[in-house]
């Protein structure tokens, strides 16, 4: 029997990424208590005021069909939002309410790339970015995030991979996995790329809100230049410990926003009506949750540092925000993959080989922050511990 292509241009870029996440929940299972670092989930549950939202509605048989575009109070909640942080209006037509980042990123490639296009995208990467890319038909050009420059994207170095067939600069500020934040200049410098060479700007920004304190993120749409260009992608799922609602959305220009519409409705045709109005409810004010976990976030990530920094050959780089610290274990002489699987079998403390998110980081693990500082300072001593048993065996 004959598959589409596509499949070929996916079989790798799936599952295949959480190996040692997939390992980890398995042990755990079978009974070995396991300190898991891998995934991003956030540190508190729902806000009880958002599912007394999600419940009202339910209660007012808000489960109907609803449309493509979005529910009308909250595509009112998201202008709302965006006009008073960026300072400028912005209206209904600039938006569509889709089930989650993910969703959203594969309908906004899906409707600005095809087969023979380039997607110039930082290395680390998201791990589901390349298949968000391939299943396009288009290919993702990386551009190695550097170290020595806290892993922000390099206008230079873009500007070295742009090609007649590039379409997009895909960003992703705060980053994951590395937690870096783009400038103003950073932006201001993409940005005049961006227009000379006519290319889309895809800004995913999850974690905006997840900004640790001291640092702060800027947007491309604070650019006025470049509201023509630009599409950003959020969700709920970060900012207010939602990710199981799956509910986020795409603002980008008002042509781009009806271009898309068909392909909203070939999907899914709607999202659900009482998840719309609870994600409206949770829009119309800051987020409850939000603050408290980026000031967790930032004093583990202090902790992982000031434990593991510099010791036994190992580095740490300290994110500005979002769920994650980064961890070098070149000195191990292993791969992020294999220090990450000795690593559990060894101490049961699972981490994510940053292999997984592209390239450039091969010998680094990603630590999530979303464990309670016992339980990541028990880590710390167990990842020391399992280096130093390694250097001996070496």
């Amino acid at each position: 029997m004959k598959y589409a292509s596509v499949t070929e241009r996916l079989a790798h870029l799936g599952g295949a990424k959480w190996v040692v996440h997939a390992k980890a929940r398995e042990m755990k299972a079978a009974g070995r208590p396991i300190i898991e670092l891998t995934i991003g989930e956030p540190d508190v549950p729902t806000p009880d005021v958002m599912k007394a939202a999600a419940k009202h509605a339910l209660d007012a048989d808000r489960t109907g069909y609803s449309n493509g575009r979005g529910e009308p109070a909250l595509l009112d909640a998201l202008a709302a939002r965006y006009s008073k942080r960026i300072g400028r209006p912005f209206d209904t037509g600039r938006f569509m309410a889709l089930p989650g980042t993910q969703t959203c990123l594969y309908a906004v490639l899906m409707g600005l790339v095809e087969a023979g296009d380039e997607v110039i995208v930082g290395d680390p990467l998201y791990a589901t970015y390349e298949g968000l890319i391939a299943a396009t038909g288009a290919t993702a050009v990386k551009v190695a995030l550097r170290p020595e420059r806290g892993f922000r994207l390099s206008p230079e170095d873009v500007a070295a991979k742009i090609t007649p067939r590039t379409r997009i600069l895909f960003l992703n500020s705060p980053h994951n996995p590395t937690g870096a934040i783009l400038s103003p200049g950073d932006l201001k410098a993409l940005g005049a790329l961006a227009r000379q060479h006519d290319l889309w700007i895809l800004a995913d920004e999850v974690y905006e809100d997840l900004t640790f304190p001291g640092a702060t993120h800027t947007t491309p749409l604070s650019l006025p230049e470049l509201e023509d260009r630009t599409v950003v992608v959020n969700s709920i799922s970060k900012s207010h410990a939602a990710p199981g609602f799956r509910s986020g959305w795409a603002l980008g220009p008002a042509d781009f926003i009806d271009r898309l519409l068909p392909l909203s409705e070939t999907m899914l045709f709607g999202s659900q009506p009482f998840i719309a109005d609870m994600t409206a409810a949770a829009l119309s004010a800051p987020s409850p949750v939000a603050g408290g976990m980026a000031e967790r976030f930032a004093r583990r990530a202090g902790l992982i540092h000031d434990r593991l920094d510099g010791r036994a050959g190992l580095a740490v780089h300290r994110p500005e925000a979002g769920m994650f610290a980064l961890l070098d274990v070149r000195a191990t002489g292993l791969s992020g993959e294999a220090f990450a699987l000795s690593l559990l079998d060894a101490q049961g403390v699972a981490v994510m080989p940053s292999e997984s998110f592209g390239d450039a980081l091969r010998g680094w693990c990603r630590i999530a922050l979303s464990q309670d500082d016992a339980l990541i300072a028990e880590s710390c001593d167990r990842i020391l511990t399992h280096v130093e048993r390694l250097k001996e065996a070496a």
